[in-house]
Formats: C-alpha cells, sequence, structure tokens
C-alpha cells in the first residue's frame, strides 16, 4: 500500500488508517450505538494484517472505551502500528463532556491516554477541537511541552480554521491538521488546504464516507433502524430530502466502483485522496467484512475524466435539491 510522510514528521502512513471513533461503543453524546469489542479487534487487526500502519482514536471515544479496544488489539502484535490520539473533550463522573485546553488538563489526559494505549510514547497528538478558543496558546504551549519531554513523539491539531493554526505555528510547528472532508463536506478547500500545502502541514482526513453514508452499505432502512444513541439520527444529511440525494450518489459512486471491482466506499476515499493536499484518510472499521469494503481505497485512484463525473453529478444534484426548497 502507498505510503507517504506526514507533514514535518520522520512518519511515513498508508494512504488510509484505521479510525477508532465507532468501536467506542454506545452511552455517550457522539456514540454510534452498541458495539462488539471481539468484532472491532478483530477489524482492526485484519486492517493492519493488509497493510495498513496506523490507528486514529482519542480520549472521548467511548469515554476511553476505544483507547482500550486499540491498546487489546496491539497488545500480541510484534509489528506496531502509529497511534494517534487527542485531546481536550473531557468528561466528568456523569459522563458530561466540556473543552478543555488548560494545560494541567492536557497533561492528565495525556498521562490517562498512555496508560490506556499501553505505550510508551503517542506517535501522534492532536487537539481535538480549538475550543476555548481562548486557551488555544496555552493548550498548544503544554502540547509542545509534553513533545519536549517524550510522551509524545509529533503534535498536531483537527478542526482548526486557518487562523488558529496561525495562532499555534507561533508556539511550535504542527504536523498535521485533521479535519472533516467528503464528497458531503467541503468547507475545507477553499482556505484550508491551500494554507496546510504553503505550510507543508500533513492533512489527514476523517469521515471520507461521511460516517458510512456513501459507503454503498446505507440504505434508508438501515437509517431507520440506527440505534436511539446513535448521534446520526440528528444529522440532516441522513434525513430528507437529502438522504435520498445523497444515496443517489452513491449509487454513481458504486457505479464507477464496479467498473474496477471497487466499492461505492473505496471511490469515496479515493476522491478525498484525488486532492493532492491531503495526506491520507481515516476510515472506521467495525468488523471484519467492512475491511474487505475499504481495503482496495489505500491504492485504488480516480481518473480525471471519473473525478469530472463525480464533480458534475453532485453539481446537478445540489442544483435540484435547491429548487425543490425554493
Amino acid at each position: 500500500m502507498e505510503k507517504r510522510q506526514l507533514g514535518n514528521s520522520d512518519m511515513k502512513i498508508t494512504s488510509i488508517g484505521v479510525g477508532a471513533w465507532a468501536i467506542g461503543g454506545g452511552g455517550w453524546e457522539f456514540g454510534w450505538g452498541p458495539q462488539d469489542d471481539s468484532k472491532s479487534i478483530a477489524a482492526i487487526q485484519e486492517a493492519l494484517d493488509h497493510g495498513i500502519n496506523w490507528i486514529d482514536t482519542a480520549a472521548v471515544y467511548g469515554l476511553g472505551h476505544s483507547e482500550e479496544v486499540v491498546a487489546r488489539a496491539l497488545q500480541d502484535r510484534s509489528n506496531r502500528p502509529y497511534v494517534f490520539t487527542k485531546c481536550s473533550l473531557v468528561w466528568n463522573d456523569r459522563r458530561e463532556i466540556g473543552h478543555s485546553l488548560k494545560a494541567d488538563s492536557i497533561r492528565r489526559e495525556c498521562e490517562a491516554s498512555l496508560r490506556r494505549l499501553n505505550v510508551d510514547a503517542i506517535d501522534l497528538y492532536q487537539v481535538h477541537w480549538p475550543d476555548p478558543d481562548a486557551e488555544i496558546e496555552e493548550g498548544w504551549a503544554e502540547m509542545a511541552r509534553l513533545k519536549k519531554e517524550g510522551k509524545v513523539r509529533f503534535i498536531g491539531v483537527s478542526n482548526f480554521d486557518v487562523e488558529q493554526m496561525k495562532r499555534a505555528e507561533r508556539i511550535a510547528p504542527i504536523t498535521s491538521l485533521q479535519p472533516p472532508y467528503s464528497l458531503l463536506a467541503r468547507d475545507i478547500e477553499h482556505s484550508v488546504l491551500p494554507y496546510t500545502a504553503q505550510e507543508k502541514i500533513g492533512v489527514i482526513v476523517y469521515s471520507p464516507m461521511y460516517s458510512g453514508l456513501l459507503s454503498g452499505a446505507m440504505t434508508r432502512d438501515r437509517v431507520e433502524k440506527f440505534p436511539a444513541d446513535d448521534w446520526r439520527r440528528g444529522n440532516p444529511n441522513f434525513q430528507e430530502p437529502l438522504l435520498s440525494r445523497n444515496l443517489r450518489l452513491a449509487g454513481l459512486l458504486g457505479d464507477i466502483g464496479s467498473r474496477h471491482g471497487r466499492t461505492a466506499g473505496e471511490v469515496a476515499i479515493a476522491w478525498t485522496l484525488h486532492n493532492s493536499a491531503v495526506t491520507a484518510a481515516i476510515v472506521g472499521v467495525r468488523n471484519r467484512e467492512q475491511v474487505s469494503g475499504i481495503i482496495g481505497a489505500g491504492d485504488f485512484r480516480l481518473s480525471e475524466k471519473e473525478f469530472d463525473e463525480i464533480e458534475s453529478a453532485l453539481a446537478q444534484e445540489v442544483l435540484e435539491v435547491s429548487s425543490a426548497d425554493d
């Protein structure tokens, strides 16, 4: 599988990595409903066996549970992948989530993540959200101290805009940015990606299949049967009128993929990797079967003609939805 250097680091990462958001399980504000840990572990191991060499998780995923599952998946592997995690989202005894970029809070989070992941150092430690905005400088300075102490190897940010990245860079270099990016979430194309390319900041995008919506496996019936605590229930893209449009787009991705023996999800991921400013894409998997539906994206690339075909279809769909709203 193709590997690319991540920003200013010495890490050469595969063009897709394992995302561990959903495997955190249910029972928290941004959960995906109940998950089977044994299937999650099998999915991680299957992905690594196919050559993926990095995993992205966060302390808040399942309120620590995702990191614990990742550790269990890696405990008997001699060739360990890079492990990335995040800080800044904290919770209390009532499982209520809040934001903090205070230095002492970040340090406590780092120590807790090191214990849960059972690693001596975190390969990439990322600020999950730039919130509170007024604490960005304090938080980033502490991230730099953790790097200097060897508790983390490299530091990055997630969901930052250009001005927030500039503020952080006055304190210490940014190795990478983690933003959302897919056919259905393209805001970063206007200013963020040009800036990261200019500054040589690595970009690992999340939700390239828009949380499964563009995977080719999503159906209206499946959406209706989401667990009550699945965060996607409240997302407009999983509701009408956008749901029908998005399922049609997924159908087009499936048609393009069928020409190459690829899935719709692999085409959706390849679409994000078509942008030269993107280093790699994070892909969530919860069982072995899902790995087989995405692993080909590591090497599959769209032709310019296929890319234009997708762009034209999206433009037409947006126009039709806008006309219906009027």
